[in-house]
């Protein structure tokens, strides 16, 4: 794999993701983010947080399949989650664990958590970003 991801001494350790990705390879995957539809469009998981950012975790899955990549050279993600509070958080990392066994990730690199107003469509909870780096 093209990225190493680490916990490194000095700073705390998180179990959700890994504080640092080294990516030594030469070309660089943005995948635009990733809302919760299923191939045909349709949203998955409607009022569900945890369904959402699994089907987002499994269609960024499928952008980087198309790279000839996997979840496994992700580097970095961006979550974008609608009206986000602490209290959010369990779902979150349910539907992040779920996803993490059906692409056999682990563990999770990087991430930034944001919380947004709105995604531009009604009913989406949750867009996740990605980039990856593979050989």
């Amino acid at each position: 794999m093209a990225v190493n991801l680490v916990n490194p001494s000095g700073l705390p350790e998180i179990d959700a993701y890994r504080q640092v990705s080294i990516a030594t390879g030469s070309r660089l995957v943005f995948v635009a983010g990733q809302v919760a539809w299923d191939a045909e469009g349709v949203t998955v998981g409607e009022g569900d947080l945890a369904a959402q950012v699994e089907q987002c975790y499994l269609n960024i899955g499928t952008a980087l399949a198309e790279a000839g990549g996997s979840f496994g050279d992700v580097a970095r993600l961006t979550f974008y989650v609608v009206d986000w509070t602490p209290d959010k958080m369990p779902p979150l990392l349910e539907g992040i664990s779920r996803a993490s066994a059906k692409l056999g990730i682990t563990p999770v690199p990087p991430a930034t958590l944001l919380g947004v107003a709105a995604l531009d469509v009604p009913g989406h909870l949750v867009e996740i970003e990605a980039t990856a780096v593979l050989d």
